[in-house]
């Protein structure tokens, strides 16, 4: 998934605001986190996140992204 589509970009905002969790799908891993923002670095589009459970923060880089779901 070199972009994500208007609907889960509307997803992804609802999420940030109401700290609600996602699934992005990476390499065939699911990963459930808590979006925090989304970014730039390096040029690059990346949502910023936090792991609901350990509390560890992850970065996706949007291009690398195979999905991204609501729970």
């Amino acid at each position: 998934m070199a972009q994500l589509t208007t609907t889960q970009y509307d997803l992804l905002e609802r999420a940030i605001t109401s700290g609600t969790r996602i699934v992005v799908t990476r390499r065939g891993t699911d990963f459930p986190v808590i979006p925090l923002r989304i970014a730039t670095r390096a040029g690059k589009e990346t949502i910023e996140s936090r792991h609901p459970t350990t509390g560890d923060r992850l970065v996706f880089v949007v291009e690398e992204i195979d999905g991204l779901a609501g729970v």
